[in-house]
């Protein structure tokens, strides 16, 4: 079992880590449910998430298509 550093910092095992695909710097949740402390990856670190929002502004989708492939 892991002890809590000074800072409050824990290591989160291997088999965890894997379990829930965490690499460095993935962003995790802590949760409080019926006394216990539930730890989750943060749903919002997905790959599409940067992409938000990317096709709003004054270019055309033509434009953009363009520009994304180096035209």
């Amino acid at each position: 079992m892991p002890k809590m550093t000074l800072k409050g910092q824990v290591t989160i095992s291997r088999e965890v880590r894997d379990s829930l695909g965490l690499k460095q710097g993935s962003r995790v949740r802590f949760r409080m449910e019926n006394g216990r402390c539930i730890l989750e990856k943060d749903v919002e670190n997905v790959p599409f998430s940067k992409w938000i929002g990317y096709l709003r502004g004054d270019r055309s989708s033509d434009e953009i298509i363009e520009e994304l492939r180096g035209s």
